[in-house]
């Protein structure tokens, strides 16, 4: 039997509530998007070994700033993509939008592994990197809010937060499994060959990875609150129009991207990826040590995810959601003197390798910003398909989700990284995402007004 609910729209509603047909959506939403997460990361993760790859050598620092400004592209470019693809899930249908981005992305990632580098073909590979890096990003716009929106729309009123938050989970095991996978190829070739040739292994894994995700979603089929709402007559004729220009919408559109999915982003990529720059680029940890450090926490912390998904159901989306960001604001700034305490780097030698750094400690500190990311990304999913009607619901949340992850969070590494050579201050590098965390607090606290009886409309 296909995956999915019928296409009855007789049945419809009561496909929403069929528990058993509820976890085989999940599984096969959540493969997919695990597959693009991976993806998409694996580029951040090996980011200080494609800046000698694809960029001239002699100048570490700027060709580092370089690749992590191309991996920023595919941040920035995340909200075009919830555009074309919004409008796409919300016409045309759910399945049919996320299947041709998992396409996209395992296509552009493969090409990622197969480019040759600066050596070889000189200007023209950083050229050809950020155009593949572009079309990740535009896939991954138009993935999230297609899985997010299609297993919400498979789950019952008061379990919405529970279940969209194993979708949540993929983002992060998508960096845990492109962290493993790295520190896997790297232990087993050595680190010569791995940065000679070996990186590429990750990105061509991709195309073996897609394949699986492409056959398993065939099976699915659409939305049963799509299908009831588009034999209703109801769906809409121009998405983008509706989502945008409707003065009602187009404010609940900024109110999401201001005051939840900005600090959302900022949290989310500071506990993860801006906390392994630092551990590799100022406090010179091991580039085997700084990614295991980070793969622990994240395995720890990513059941948090589920339990603050769920918790949402009862106390509501908006009051984890807030606390997450004003904790992490708080306190990023102590944990990060502590990274610094327990990392075994000697100021008065910054660019000599960490001595016997504190792997226990440092693993600790992470997990704790990771345990703020599952309190700010858990809930996140159910708070914005509540919040937007179904006929527009799919392009609705996307643009903000993928403004406030896609920029406000995805630029994190870049700015920090570049404050701080800057500057010379290795702090310094907090203090984007911590203002913007403060002011996604104060917006969400004061317009945010969450009906945690929430239902469809």
């Amino acid at each position: 039997m296909a995956i999915g609910a019928t296409t009855s729209v007789k049945d419809a509603g009561k496909a929403v509530l069929d528990k058993s047909k509820i976890w085989k959506v999940i599984g096969a939403s959540s493969a997919g998007t695990l597959i693009e997460w991976y993806d998409f990361y694996i580029f951040g993760s090996l980011a200080t070994i494609i800046s000698a790859q694809f960029f001239p050598k002699g100048h570490e620092t700027v060709a580092l700033l370089s690749t992590l400004a191309t991996f920023a592209t595919g941040f920035i470019v995340r909200p075009f993509g919830a555009l074309v693809f919004g409008r796409v899930g919300d016409v045309v249908g759910r399945k049919y939008a996320f299947m041709v981005t998992l396409l996209i992305m395992g296509l552009a990632t493969t090409a990622i592994g197969l480019l040759p580098g600066y050596e070889t073909i000189g200007i023209l590979a950083p050229i050809l990197l950020l155009v593949l890096r572009l079309l990740q990003g535009l896939a991954l716009g138009g993935e999230y809010g297609g899985a997010a929106t299609y297993v919400a729309e498979h789950s019952p009123d008061g379990k919405r937060g529970f279940y969209t938050s194993f979708i949540q989970t993929t983002a992060t095991l998508g960096l845990f499994v492109s962290l493993g996978v790295i520190l896997l190829t790297r232990l087993t070739m050595g680190e010569e060959a791995f940065k000679d040739w070996g990186w590429r292994i990750p990105f061509l894994l991709s195309v073996v990875l897609v394949l699986v995700s492409y056959l398993i979603r065939r099976k699915m089929q659409e939305s049963p609150v799509f299908v009831q709402m588009k034999a209703e007559g109801k769906s809409s004729k121009s998405p983008l129009r509706d989502s945008f220009l409707h003065p009602e919408n187009r404010r609940l559109v900024i109110l999401a991207l201001l005051g939840a999915t900005a600090g959302q982003g900022v949290v989310w990529y500071t506990g993860q990826f801006y906390a392994l720059y630092y551990l590799q680029t100022v406090l010179k940890v091991d580039f085997v040590v700084a990614n295991q450090i980070i793969a622990v926490a994240l395995l720890f912390a990513t059941p948090f995810f589920v339990v603050f998904g769920g918790l949402s159901d009862r106390i509501g989306r908006k009051n984890i959601m807030m606390a997450g960001c004003l904790i992490a604001a708080l306190t990023y700034y102590p944990i990060y003197q502590a990274m610094e305490f327990y990392s075994g780097w000697n100021p008065a030698d910054p660019m000599a390798t960490a001595v016997n750094p504190n792997v226990m400690m440092l693993t600790v500190l992470v997990f704790i910003q990771v345990i703020y990311v599952t309190m700010v990304y858990g809930p996140i999913a159910a708070f914005l398909v509540e919040l937007f009607p179904t006929q527009i619901r799919y392009t609705s949340m996307s643009l903000p989700y993928h403004i406030g992850n896609g920029v406000f969070g995805g630029l994190v590494p870049f700015i920090g990284t570049a404050i701080v050579a800057s500057t010379g201050n290795h702090f310094a590098g907090l203090i984007y995402p911590i203002s913007i965390a403060l002011m996604t607090f104060a917006i969400g606290m004061i317009f945010i007004k969450e009906d945690r009886n929430v239902r469809w409309h």
